[in-house]
């Protein structure tokens, strides 16, 4: 009786076939069906009833069952053991973040997690937060560090902060009060963030006020970069939308002359990390994670939504 036979016969009972066992433990269905049949030589027992459209269990089966799932269970928590030891040694680290990432501290992200864990490579990808969560969701990273909201189903989210998103404009006479649904749609925009277009989180949450007013939030210009579009707005060619710690740098580092005000009612950018539900993160990028995390709240700009994480270590200078 060996830990590959308990294996198959746990997946078969579980999934019903040896098809979709095979598929789960990278066997083929013949292998599976080889697997339980030497199982069954060797107890002298019949462990499945074969022939209709689902595995069943013969009583002996059932019996058996609960202890090869035991033993399944122990050798899966050995190997986790051994790979957590080691994780902090050797393997990639894959985490993703939001495209304005560096405005929030994170900048430093890589760097500070290649010191303190030189062994372990690192697989950082800053995109506009729909693609990300996309990407953990289907299993092409991880984790990631997104803005709400996002639509992919399976994912596992924690709200840590947010920011306030400010309206944008060359014109002081448009950003003499707050500005509401109404009176965007009324405007030229500039608008960044070309590729996903509707499906970044702030034109998501635009669109919803839209859709409830009534009326359309439609670009005149798509761009993709943030400064590229404040430079269009500079030039009079039309306003835009962005939050606070990003505007307010940029518009000074790049010299522009813009004026800002809030939206009616106030419009936020919430961030949150993302996983995929019931999975567990390699020891490296739960260590990755934790580090974005900490380096996000540790950020006095943001509105933070929950404590910073207590660790026994010395916190991050």
């Amino acid at each position: 009786m060996t830990l590959t036979q308990l294996r198959a016969l746990v997946a078969a009972a579980e999934l019903g076939s040896f098809t979709a066992a095979g598929a789960a433990l990278g066997y083929t269905q013949a292998a599976i069906s080889e697997l339980v049949r030497r199982l069954e030589e060797e107890c002298g027992l019949q462990l499945f009833h074969r022939g209709g459209r689902r595995l069943t269990l013969t009583p002996a089966g059932a019996q058996l069952l609960p202890h090869a799932q035991q033993t399944v269970s122990a050798a899966r928590n050995a190997e986790d053991t051994v790979k957590a030891v080691r994780g902090l040694t050797g393997g990639v680290a894959s985490f993703g973040l939001f495209r304005n990432a560096d405005f929030y501290l994170l900048a430093e992200l890589g760097e500070r997690f290649a010191a303190a864990h030189p062994d372990v490579r690192v697989r950082l990808v800053g995109v506009n937060a729909a693609l990300v969560a996309e990407a953990v969701a289907a299993g092409d990273l991880e984790a990631g560090i997104v803005v709400l909201p996002v639509t992919p189903a399976g994912l596992e989210i924690t709200p840590l902060a947010r920011d306030e998103v400010l309206y944008v404009s060359a014109d002081p006479d448009h950003v003499a009060a707050p500005v509401d649904i109404e009176t965007m749609a009324r405007r030229r925009l500039v608008l960044y963030d070309a590729h996903v277009g509707q499906a970044d989180p702030d034109r998501l949450q635009l669109t919803e006020r839209a859709q409830v007013a009534g009326v359309r939030i439609e670009p005149f210009i798509e761009v993709e970069q943030a400064q590229a579009a404040l430079h269009l707005v500079a030039r009079g060619l039309g306003d835009t939308f962005l939050s606070r710690a990003v505007a307010e740098r940029l518009v000074r580092t790049e010299g522009l002359r813009l004026h800002t005000t809030t939206f009616d009612p106030p419009l936020h950018n919430t961030f949150a990390l993302v996983r995929r539900e019931h999975s567990r993160l390699s020891p490296a990028t739960e260590e990755l994670a934790r580090l974005a995390v900490d380096l996000l709240m540790r950020n006095d700009m943001l509105e933070h939504r929950r404590p910073l994480p207590a660790r026994e270590e010395a916190p991050v200078s």
